[in-house]
């Protein structure tokens, strides 16, 4: 791995996954944010969606199984899926090997970087549960609202509350204060 690659990469110990910013939105002109995912078998996250990008992803290596909109699709290597704004979807590695794939979002979302880098560094600093979410109700509630991702299941419920929640940490400078600990680029 390259010097330039390894410094764009992060890592979280507790999902025991990697990220690395191929283009930023800064990068791209905003056109898109690109990364490459490596994901430790019976990795990955829960259903959710965007509020303004779509998430198209490409298998490198591996299998990754992505559900977009309640179908299932098994990627291997070349293959493709693509969750449009708004639809709900997930990705996983249901296999024994890791996986690697790529994800564009179209348009670039500066949030959503920022977003993932903060999540990861708090999984760092020992500061999420065993599925990377954040122990802060207030971090987590700013967090997703800087990715404009949106839960489902019973957890949606809490909604309302998780905006309410990041409207108050952000008027009280948490976001910044994240930006400024975990961001790097």
């Amino acid at each position: 791995m390259s010097a330039t690659v390894q410094q764009r990469r992060i890592y979280s110990p507790v999902q025991r996954d990697a990220a690395i910013f191929l283009e930023t939105t800064h990068e791209s002109g905003g056109v898109r944010s690109l990364f490459e995912i490596e994901v430790a078998p019976g990795g990955g996250n829960q259903p959710h969606c965007h509020l303004s990008y779509a998430e198209h992803f490409t298998c490198l290596e591996g299998e990754l199984t992505v559900r977009v909109d309640g179908l299932v699709h098994c990627l291997r290597p070349g293959d493709e899926a693509v969750a449009e704004p708004g639809v709900l979807h997930c990705f996983a590695n249901e296999t024994e090997e890791a996986v690697r794939f790529q994800v564009e979002l179209n348009p670039g979302h500066r949030g959503f970087e920022q977003a993932l880098q903060i999540g990861y560094g708090l999984a760092e600093d020992g500061l999420t549960n065993d599925k990377g979410i954040p122990k802060n109700l207030v971090h987590a509630a700013v967090l997703m609202d800087m990715g404009e991702m949106r839960v489902a299941g019973p957890i949606r419920l809490l909604v309302p509350l998780l905006k309410v929640l990041a409207r108050r940490g952000r008027r009280r400078g948490v976001d910044a204060a994240l930006v400024e600990r975990y961001v790097r680029y």
